[in-house]
């Protein structure tokens, strides 16, 4: 892997959505132990609000007041570092008082006043690509970030559009991207997604994740992102692509060795 000499990649993983405390606790016991087996620093992910979900009455989370809340005690009890996305510019601010990475979604990435706000915080600004520009587009949102005295950026692939309901990994974009920001992390989970394919909410196919992995590893991904539960076929976001808690060991193994 291309990662610098002895530099370990970013490895982003945590479930989609909050659901509730104890969910966070099991999946944080869990990254804490990987992060001692394997000498890596995990960035711990959950949401507090699932904005852009397909249906009106999909579950979105517990809001930013209690979620942050949840995520600040995350951090207390293990030592994670944490990240979270924001979809409105004055989250920003008020995430960046719990978490050290703030995350852009892709629908978003374009959003000048969000990348502004993200950017002045501090924090690092994690910026998925759109399901509908290319690597080499992302250049323009960095810009952004950088032009507003943040020099923190990362860039994260997760797929292009394919007709409807489909997605398609194009890994050329991952060099395009390095040659943007040193650290390109690779959406292992979300690129195997089914948008609005589901009846009303997204479906997926986790089957493919660890090939994701592998194949945005050769590409010379330097960051990995795993959205995990311990039960995904009854977690109440993303389910059908979410790699089970379980299974995140082997294939974090698998990225390091």
């Amino acid at each position: 892997m291309k990662n610098d000499g002895e530099r370990k990649p970013v490895l982003i993983a945590g479930p989609c959505v909050i659901e509730s405390g104890e969910l966070l606790d099991e999946v944080a016991r869990e990254l804490v132990r990987l992060n001692g087996k394997y000498g890596v620093d995990i960035v711990f992910k959950a949401s507090f609000d699932k904005a852009n979900r397909t249906s009106l009455l999909s579950f979105r989370g517990p809001g930013a007041e209690k979620g942050l809340q949840m995520l600040a005690d995350v951090k207390s009890r293990y030592g994670l570092r944490l990240t979270t996305d924001i979809h409105e510019a004055w989250q920003a601010a008020l995430a960046a008082e719990v978490v050290d990475v703030l995350q852009i979604p892709a629908f978003l990435c374009r959003q000048t006043d969000l990348l502004v706000a993200a950017a002045k915080t501090g924090c690092t600004v994690n910026i998925k690509k759109a399901q509908f520009l290319s690597g080499a587009d992302m250049k323009y949102p960095v810009e952004k970030v950088r032009q507003s005295g943040n020099g923190k950026v990362w860039l994260t692939e997760r797929g292009n559009s394919f007709g409807y309901n489909n997605l398609v990994v194009d890994f050329r974009n991952i060099p395009d991207m390095l040659e943007i920001v040193p650290t390109v992390v690779m959406d292992c989970t979300h690129s195997v997604q089914r948008p609005g394919a589901a009846g009303g909410k997204t479906g997926g196919d986790r089957r493919f994740v660890p090939s994701m992995a592998l194949a945005a590893k050769a590409f010379g991904a330097t960051g990995f992102f795993f959205e995990v539960h311990p039960d995904p076929d009854n977690a109440l976001s993303d389910g059908p692509n979410m790699l089970r808690l379980g299974d995140l060991d082997g294939v974090v193994e698998m990225l390091i060795n």
